[in-house]
């Protein structure tokens, strides 16, 4: 996977780095497994806006990800690797044995002509999914499931991945990419490698409306407000607030540890890097 640098032929491609996509499908997604996605613009049922800073993105369609991998025993080819617009990471379209395509997060090294499968007994290859009880310590994997049948909900992000640390009696050990080290159930499945596209981090996307086409609004410092729109707000010349950084209700971020007595402490044995 190659970065592709822009040349300074206009003021919006100086600086523009991107991933080349030369190397996915150019066509249109699999029909069947698309679905239509509204924007919401950041707006709840009675119309009003819960999530600043969204709205006025392209439009898009869903493509359904098989995060579960409960087609079990049965080899799936990989067709094709495409662009998702709704993930970091590419999709690969596979295809099983009785004719059903499936969408699932695409690893690094997988290849268009591979065969994947889900199972007890699968080999340790990228792109196989299995319970964690039966990948040895040390392996890397994505898509983890925190709930046994659930479908994964960790690591699935472009370049991301947990590694198997230890194994006790009914839990796994896995230190996650923030450095939190976590027990999980070790019958939830996980699928072996590196989610695809680690060079997402790389991307500078060069000019302001290249981030409003996905979706993101302005976004204007506290600081910089009057007093009566955010508690950072006025004071004669340019300050830094004053205080801890809080949103415009009063309520503390940027840092501050919000998470308390929650059910699932116990499972968390070192907490994530700040």
């Amino acid at each position: 996977m190659t970065l592709k640098i822009l040349k300074p032929t206009t003021p919006g491609q100086r600086g523009t780095v991107l991933v080349s996509k030369s190397h996915l499908w150019q066509g249109e997604p699999y029909k069947k497994l698309v679905q239509p996605l509204h924007s919401t613009g950041g707006r709840n049922n009675q119309g009003r806006i819960t999530s600043r800073r969204m709205g006025g993105r392209v439009k898009r369609r869903y493509r359904v990800i098989d995060f579960k991998r409960n087609k079990f025993d049965m080899f799936a080819e990989v067709i094709r690797i495409e662009y998702d617009p709704n993930r970091s990471g590419f999709i690969s379209l596979i295809k099983y044995e009785d004719g059903e395509f499936r969408y699932i997060i695409s690893p690094q090294k997988i290849k268009i002509g591979d065969k994947v499968i889900s199972s007890e007994t699968a080999e340790i290859k990228e792109g196989n999914c299995l319970p964690l009880k039966n990948i040895p310590i040390g392996a890397n994997v994505h898509n983890i499931g925190l709930k046994v049948g659930a479908g994964g909900q960790l690591a699935r992000s472009a370049g991301s991945s947990a590694q198997i640390i230890s194994k006790e009696d009914l839990y796994i050990q896995l230190r996650l990419a923030s450095g939190e080290i976590r027990l999980i159930n070790k019958n939830c499945l996980a699928t072996v490698g590196i989610v695809s596209n680690a060079d997402n981090k790389n991307i500078k996307l060069g000019k302001a409306g290249r981030k409003r086409y996905l979706g993101f609004r302005p976004k204007v410092r506290g600081v910089v407000m009057n007093p009566v729109d955010h508690p950072h707000g006025g004071g004669e010349g340019r300050t830094s607030g004053g205080r801890h950084p809080v949103t415009p209700w009063g309520q503390p971020t940027k840092g501050k540890r919000t998470r308390t007595n929650k059910k699932t402490n116990l499972f968390i044995l070192k907490r994530r890097k700040k």
